[in-house]
Parts: C-alpha cells; sequence; structure tokens
C-alpha cells in the first residue's frame, strides 16, 4: 500500500550523527574554492588584460578542463580511495593556481594562460560528492539518508552563493590577486584536512568489486543525462549573473556594488534552499524540477531590460530564490535514479556540468559586454535557462525511475512479470 510521508529526521538529529563534524568542517571549508575559482579568474585577468571576453575565455578553459576531469576523479577516488586522490590534486592545484596568478600579473600572453588554466581546471578537488559519499558510509539505510541528501544540497548551494560572494569581496576591496590566492590557500588546507579523516571515508573497493561494477556508468542512465543539461543552464545563470553583474556595476561607476547584487542574489539562494530542504515534499521530485527550472528561466527573462540598481537588486534575488528548488530536487533525483555504487560519479557529472555551463556562460557573457551594450551579458542566464528547460520539458519522462510503475521479469526466461509498485 502506498503512503505519504509528510515528517523526517530533522537537519539538528542529523549533525548531532557521531563523528560527522569531523568531515563537515574541513569539507565545508575545502568545498568553498569551487565556487571561488571562475569568478576570481574573471576578476583578475579582466583587471590585467582590460577584457572581459580575455577573462572569460581563460575562466572557460578551467570550467571546460574541470567538467572533463571531475567524472575521472570521481571513479578514481572509489577504486583508491578519497585520500589518495585528494592529496596529490590539493598540491597540483595549489601550484596550478598560483602559477595561472602569477603569469596573469606578470601580463604573460594569453596563450600562456590557456596553459595555466587547464591543470587548474582538471585538479579541483570535488569535495562535495566526497562529503556525500561520506554520509553514505555513516548513515547506510538510517531514515536520516534522505535529510542528508537534502542538508547537502543546501550545502552545495550555499557553497555556489558563498564562493562567489567571498571571491567578489577579496577582489574588488583588497586587491585583484586576492582571490585565487585565497583560493589556493583554503584548497590547501581545507583539502589536506579533509583528507586525514581517514576514519570516515568509504573504503576502496576491492580488485573484485571494482571488476563488478566498473561497466557500469551513471553517464548510461538516461535520467542523468537529463540532469547533466538542466545543471548546465544553471551554471549559466551563475557565470552570466557574475560577468554581468560585475560589467553594469562598473559601467555606472560604482564597482563596490557588485557585492551588494550579489548578495541579493545569493540571499534569495539561501534563504530558498534552507526552506526547501526542510520539507518533505508530496509532489514527484520530477514535476518539482520543471515547475522550479520554468519560474527560473521567467525570472532570467528579465535580466536583461534592469537598467537600475533597485530594479537588478529585485530581478537578482528572485533569480536566487528560483535556483536552490532546482539543484536541490536535481540532487534528489540522483538518489532515485542511480545505485549507491554510482552516485559519486554522478555527483561529479552534475557538478562538473554546473562549472562548464559557468565556464561557457562567463565567455559568451565577456563577449557580449566587450561587443554589445552594457548588459547585455544578461541574455546569457536567460538563453541558458530556457534551452535547458526546453529540454527538461521533452524528455521529463526520463527522470522517472525505471521501477516505478513498470513491470520488470521476475527471474529469467518463461516466468510471468509482475508489477511493482
Amino acid at each position: 500500500m502506498a503512503s505519504t510521508v509528510t515528517s523526517r529526521p530533522g537537519y539538528g538529529q542529523l549533525l548531532r550523527t557521531r563523528g560527522a563534524w569531523t568531515f563537515l568542517l574541513p569539507g565545508f571549508a575545502a568545498r568553498q574554492p569551487f565556487a571561488m575559482l571562475t569568478i576570481s579568474i574573471v576578476l583578475l585577468v579582466q583587471h590585467t588584460t582590460g577584457s572581459y571576453g580575455a577573462a572569460g575565455a581563460v575562466s572557460a578553459v578551467t570550467g571546460v578542463s574541470m567538467a572533463v576531469f571531475a567524472p575521472f576523479g570521481g571513479k578514481l577516488a572509489d577504486r583508491f580511495g578519497q585520500r589518495a586522490v585528494l592529496v596529490p590534486g590539493v598540491l597540483v592545484h595549489t601550484a596550478s593556481v598560483l602559477t595561472l596568478t602569477v603569469l596573469a600579473l606578470s601580463d604573460a600572453p594569453l596563450w600562456a594562460l590557456f596553459v595555466a588554466a587547464v591543470p587548474t581546471g582538471a585538479s579541483q578537488p570535488q569535495i562535495s560528492p566526497m562529503v556525500r559519499a561520506r554520509w553514505g558510509v555513516k548513515l547506510q539505510d538510517s531514515p536520516l539518508a534522505n535529510t542528508a541528501a537534502a542538508f547537502e544540497s543546501v550545502t552545495d548551494e550555499l557553497t555556489f552563493v558563498l564562493g562567489p560572494l567571498f571571491a567578489t569581496a577579496l577582489c574588488t576591496t583588497i586587491d585583484p590577486a586576492a582571490g585565487l590566492f585565497t583560493e589556493a590557500g583554503l584548497t590547501l588546507v581545507g583539502g589536506l584536512l579533509f583528507a586525514a579523516q581517514k576514519s570516515t571515508q568509504p573504503k576502496p573497493a576491492t580488485r573484485e568489486e571494482h571488476a563488478r561494477v566498473e561497466h557500469v556508468s551513471a553517464l548510461r542512465i538516461p535520467g542523468v543525462r537529463v540532469l547533466i543539461v538542466t545543471f548546465l543552464g544553471i551554471g549559466a545563470v551563475f557565470g552570466g549573473m557574475q560577468v554581468s553583474l560585475a560589467a553594469f556595476t562598473e559601467s555606472i561607476g560604482e564597482p563596490g556594488l557588485n557585492g551588494v547584487l550579489y548578495g541579493t542574489f545569493a540571499a534569495g539562494n539561501m534563504l530558498s534552499g534552507l526552506v526547501c530542504g526542510a520539507i518533505a515534499w508530496k509532489i514527484a521530485p520530477q514535476r518539482r524540477l520543471v515547475v522550479a527550472y520554468t519560474a527560473l528561466t521567467l525570472m532570467a527573462s528579465g535580466l536583461w531590460a534592469a537598467h537600475s540598481v533597485l530594479l537588478l537588486a529585485g530581478l537578482g534575488l528572485l533569480v536566487g530564490v528560483c535556483i536552490a528548488p532546482a539543484l536541490i530536487t536535481g540532487y534528489t533525483l540522483v538518489d532515485r535514479l542511480v545505485a549507491p555504487s554510482g552516485r559519486t560519479e554522478a555527483f561529479t557529472w552534475l557538478t562538473g556540468a554546473v562549472a562548464l555551463g559557468q565556464a561557457a556562460a562567463v565567455t559568451v557573457a565577456g563577449q557580449l559586454e566587450d561587443r554589445l551594450w552594457d548588459g547585455a551579458g544578461f541574455l546569457v542566464p536567460l538563453g541558458g535557462t530556457a534551452l535547458a528547460l526546453a529540454v527538461l520539458v521533452t524528455l521529463r519522462s526520463r527522470l522517472v525511475p525505471r521501477s516505478a510503475g513498470r513491470t520488470v521479469a521476475r527471474g529469467v526466461g518463461h516466468r510471468e512479470p509482475v508489477t511493482v509498485d
């Protein structure tokens, strides 16, 4: 008999899980660089070259590199253990970021920045999927598992918001290179502290276990591919907002307002994320995703026409409010669509999709700001979400788990099928 869940264990009970704080605190610190990197590169390279197009291009190389290599990092972590992947990755990433920063400050040619951007993105530690995997070890089949999924979605959302806000404040109030220097420092300290928590990390797969599951890839699941496109559109919002808000405030002679406007966008995002993650939803997640994404597209459609600070702040707030439900619902769907053995990889595909969408957005938005009018970059969030929404609506049936309402064979051969509720 089907039943509707109207309540679930709360955040307080989850956070009292024994040993949780040992990986949550360093994990939160190590997550921030992921969201700081793109905007820090944009602000530094724009400062040294005077071009948003060049800044967006360098950031795009970093994002593409990150998106390509992130899933492989997830597979390596499952195979050899998180510590074995994190420690060398953190060291390589720190060195790469510092190299890119020095090259930018030295007015190095653009091709040199592109070369340095490749290892910078490829070595970006994927902390969020690793934290989710540790929750899985801690909770296993506990009723708190769903609460942990919601909590991690909210934390991811806060990271996507707080990281760029922090980086923008550093670059505009201290020094254009301060964002990247801080990103490197947080990666080094937070990443090594997180890697040091050996007792909570999942055990590496044995050779036999690895051979059994190696052929199964999360990318082969149709619903995951739909979610990747959806998250590309969300990344387009982040990237387009970052570049366009910076260009808008500079055009009106008030660059300091960039942090205020992005902070307003962040406030809507954070509040909506906290509320959304705490609700025990009765509506199917695939329907929630379509509704949330439609609202996000509608809110993003007015950004390009906003020519006052107050109007832009209001629209930015509404866009932020709409992002959190889409992100959280997307991560929730992974738990329904993907077997536990493939979820780390699936989560890295989604975070990589956000990074790739963000990279493409800063590139296109930078070119539009350079070549068209001030605020033309705001067309990027609209275009990205509209295209993703079209794919989502068309292929929304792929987001329904195969076992839901389907018929499966009981055994093999001649046996009669039975309906699964």
